[in-house]
């Protein structure tokens, strides 16, 4: 590094007022011809200084129009909002990435919203979260007081023994004598390139990444206490359909035991319905076994050793997911906190690699100082003991282009990195929310078949029933034909919930829900699965 001091010399020249001999002139004449040179040097070098050409970004982000969707704007770079204090409601969240904090309120069920509370308000994945948005907010805070002007005040008192052969003559020398020091120092740097200016941006990026990230965990901790709170529902339905079942064999058990009795029934048809109540209570324990561990993992995801839910019969087919609708609006997956962080890290990589570029430019500053200074205490208050001093300095690179040019070559790689990993977040999530369709749209084919054959087998046991009533079958074609119907009630069970699921996880995919009334930017659900 060259420092310069911004001091303008003028040599005078030769006149009628100033006479000089001939040898003097010649050697102003010479000294006149290399300041110019030296200005042309200083030049040929401040042009070398800033030679960072062909380290250019080489990837592209990709643009929504090729993949069929509607741009959305980054949400503006307002002062970063502090992390909701504990205790504090889900709906304080910040509002940056414009998703719907609530989604899950689309379900109606106020246990779900309880739960779901209950797990923002106090798991440790979101605390982490606020962390790093606090530690960025304050690095884009020291960042930007780089704009503004520095002052120090520095009151120093010293007693001191003067060197005999220094710099300070007699009588200070080879003395002992106190110095007093009372100064105020002031700096500001001329921010002439945007050196500040881009770190800030890259740091105000920083902090709007972690905003973003912050909303991503809420969102998937919430989407995480959704599903297994409807995976919990789910085992309760088909535990009640297993007790249902069981509760009809041991009806049938009983009136095959009075038929063996009676000589009616042999002992083959009364074991046979023994054998399937033991196989029955079996299936009762192992979804038993599962619903604990489902109990368990909620509590965990709710801050709680245990959970105390209380959750009715039929609770699983009360449920209402948000309306169905043929299309969405893809424009929405702008919206989603992971995308919208990537985008701000893109925007910060691309600020961080700016001012790397300045880097290559000189680089100004003006100082001043202000204050007492005395040799003895008692001097301070004296008049004359007054000192200031103000004047700018000039730095700039020469000799370390190569660290530059490779610090630069860096970033423009970090930026390359930032806007690969956009492009291949957004391409992940069209292809999730793509998934997401496809699976509520065959899922809705499979319960219009699944209730059909329901409904047949369900058809197939009146008239079983009806015809053991006549006496014209045994108790074996009844049992039989209520077995084949447990399996489509099971299975009726299992789409309902899966389309409950597949809800969330499109909810989820689309960055916290849509509505109804949102049509612009829609994309057909056929159309989605080749964007």
């Amino acid at each position: 590094m060259i420092q310069a001091p911004m001091t303008i010399f003028s040599v005078p020249t030769p006149g009628p007022d100033i006479p000089y001999p001939a040898w003097a002139a010649e050697a102003i004449t010479r000294l006149t011809r290399l300041a110019r040179l030296t200005l042309v040097g200083a030049a040929v070098v401040l042009s070398a200084c800033a030679d960072f050409s062909g380290i250019v970004p080489k990837a592209r982000a990709l643009l929504p129009e090729s993949l069929g969707l509607r741009a959305v704007p980054l949400p503006a770079a307002a002062t970063p909002v502090p992390p909701p204090a504990a205790g504090a409601s889900a709906a304080a969240a910040p509002q940056d990435s414009h998703f719907d904090h609530q989604w899950w309120h689309s379900f109606q069920d106020p246990r779900l919203n309880a739960l779901v509370g209950q797990a923002l308000e106090s798991h440790p994945s979101l605390r982490m979260a606020q962390t790093r948005i606090a530690r960025s907010q304050a690095v884009t805070e020291s960042l930007g007081a780089n704009e503004k002007i520095q002052s120090t005040l520095s009151l120093d008192a010293t007693q001191q023994r003067f060197s005999a052969v220094g710099m300070y003559p007699p009588p200070l020398a080879g003395g002992v004598y106190q110095t007093a020091n009372a100064q105020l120092n002031l700096s500001y740097e001329w921010d002439l390139f945007g050196k500040n200016r881009a770190a800030l941006d890259a740091a105000i990026g920083a902090t709007q990444a972690a905003i973003a990230d912050e909303q991503q965990a809420r969102l998937l901790l919430s989407t995480q206490v959704t599903r297994t709170y409807l995976n919990l529902l789910r085992l309760q339905a088909q535990r009640a359909l297993q007790e249902h079942y069981l509760a009809q064999r041991v009806q049938a058990n009983a009136l095959g035991k009075a038929r063996k009795d009676a000589g009616l029934d042999s002992d083959y048809e009364f074991l046979t319905v023994t054998t399937s109540m033991a196989e029955i209570r079996q299936q009762i324990e192992a979804l038993g076994e599962q619903m604990a561990l489902t109990r368990n993992a909620l509590a965990a995801l709710t801050g709680k050793s245990s959970l105390d839910l209380e959750v009715p019969d039929g609770a699983l087919g009360a449920l209402r997911a948000s309306p169905s609708q043929d299309s969405v609006p893809m424009d929405l997956l702008g919206r989603r906190p992971d995308i919208v962080a990537a985008r701000w890290r893109v925007q910060a990589a691309g600020a961080d690699m700016a001012y790397a570029k300045i880097l290559f430019y000189p680089n100004i500053n003006l100082t001043a100082f202000a204050g007492l200074n005395s040799v003895g205490w008692s001097n301070i208050t004296h008049a004359g003991a007054e000192q200031w001093g103000l004047g700018p300095a000039l730095r700039l690179p020469v000799f370390e282009t190569g660290r530059l040019r490779a610090n630069l070559h860096g970033k423009s790689a970090e930026l390359d990195g930032a806007i690969e990993s956009y492009n291949a977040l957004v391409l992940e999530a069209v292809r999730d929310v793509s998934e997401q369709l496809s699976s509520l749209q065959g899922i809705a084919k499979q319960q219009r078949e699944q209730q059909l054959a329901q409904a047949n087998a369900q058809a197939l046991l009146e008239i079983a029933q009806q015809r053991f009533a006549a006496g014209l079958v045994t108790r074996s074609a009844v049992i039989n034909a209520q077995s084949a119907l447990v399996p489509h009630q099971r299975q009726a069970i299992e789409l309902q919930s899966r389309a409950l699921d597949a809800q969330a996880q499109l909810l989820r995919a689309l960055g916290g829900g849509y509505g109804s009334t949102q049509t612009i930017g829609t994309a057909s659900a056929a159309s989605t699965t080749t964007p």
